[in-house]
């Protein structure tokens, strides 16, 4: 596991050092059944992301679910795992590195940057414990979740309230909200989806892929539909799309209740009946590749669209350690520092 970089100029006090507390959602530590149900019980208890009357979610949770899914969610785990570890956790090892030595040349001898995972390891506790052992005074909590959603920025923030529930010491904290239409992110989305037209053509319909959530969260409040679609109408202005051209969808949904639509497997499975011959799908709510991309895309998806009648089906990887990517994460960090300087 990366360890954190401090970055110091010589003689200065460790006290004003600033600390970056990056964050994602996590993975198991093993494609094993037993990994995934540790991972998935302490994922699917959350509050924020099932909101069902506890006592019967903790029947249907232990009395079923995990009971069923861990055998076959560790089969889908194992067909992406590598030598690092899940792609997810991975990756943003080599994220917080590259942006770690970004803002080592962007803000010399000032910034700390720990990397935790919503759930599972490394903690959000672990992390701050660290950060408080560089003598971090200041942090800003960035959650690589370019969209809000309750489900996923605000339950990161409800665990660093929660770990720092167990301490006396206190940080002055800001929070990264959301950034949905940074324009170092869009860029970046632009560049890697003109990087796959170049690779493979262009095809006839691009489709924006983001993370559902239920319905009922929206109509209760959550902003995150409004993001996504801020983000892929933004993408589509930025590459100079038509209507026709492209659309946003909505995959991985959960439970027999209504999410957000049109829902991505069956906006597929219709592209290839209609005879949409070239498709290119792309997950801009995803910062790293993961289970949801590798696995649920790039092939249950893939198949699906194929075997509807579609002819050519690509993926357009996350934007995981592209230069840019991280330059636009630098940016985002540089300006929410301004006045801790």
């Amino acid at each position: 596991m990366d360890e954190g970089l401090v970055v110091t100029a010589p003689g200065e006090a460790v006290s004003e050092r600033i600390g970056i507390l990056l964050t994602n959602l996590g993975s198991p530590v093993a494609p094993t059944p037993t990994a995934v149900r540790r991972f998935l019980a302490e994922f699917l208890w959350d509050r924020r992301v099932v909101d069902i009357f506890r006592p019967l979610w903790w029947l249907i949770l232990h009395g079923v679910i995990l009971r069923l899914r861990p055998g076959k969610v560790a089969k889908s785990y194992a067909s992406v795992w590598s030598e690092e570890g899940s792609p997810l956790l991975a990756i943003s090892c080599h994220q917080a590195t590259a942006l770690r030595e970004s803002l080592g040349r962007r803000l010399p001898g000032r910034c700390h940057l720990e990397l935790a995972m919503r759930y599972g390891e490394p903690s959000i506790a672990a992390a701050l414990t660290k950060l408080q052992a560089a003598g971090c005074e200041r942090i800003l909590v960035l959650p690589l979740y370019p969209q809000y959603s309750s489900t996923t920025s605000a339950s990161t923030f409800d665990a660093v309230a929660e770990a720092l529930k167990s301490t006396r010491w206190y940080p002055e904290l800001r929070l990264v909200h959301d950034y949905h239409t940074e324009p170092g992110y869009i860029a970046a989305l632009a560049a890697s989806v003109r990087e796959s037209w170049a690779k493979h053509g262009r095809p006839d319909r691009l489709l924006v892929s983001l993370h559902g959530i239920p319905q009922r969260f929206a109509e209760e409040g959550d902003a995150y539909p409004e993001h996504c679609s801020a983000t892929a109408s933004a993408l589509a202005t930025e590459l100079g799309l038509a209507d026709d051209e492209w659309l946003l969808a909505y995959q991985s949904r959960f439970g027999r209740e209504p999410w957000l639509q049109p829902y991505v497997d069956r906006t597929l499975a219709q592209w290839g009946a209609d005879g949409v011959g070239h498709v290119q799908v792309i997950c801009p709510g995803f910062a790293a590749d993961c289970l949801e991309t590798l696995e649920e895309i790039v092939v249950g998806n893939r198949n699906l669209f194929l075997g509807a009648g579609g002819e050519t089906y690509h993926y357009i990887p996350a934007l995981n350690t592209r230069p840019d990517h991280i330059a636009a994460l630098g940016d985002i960090v540089e300006r929410h520092v301004t006045g801790w300087q």
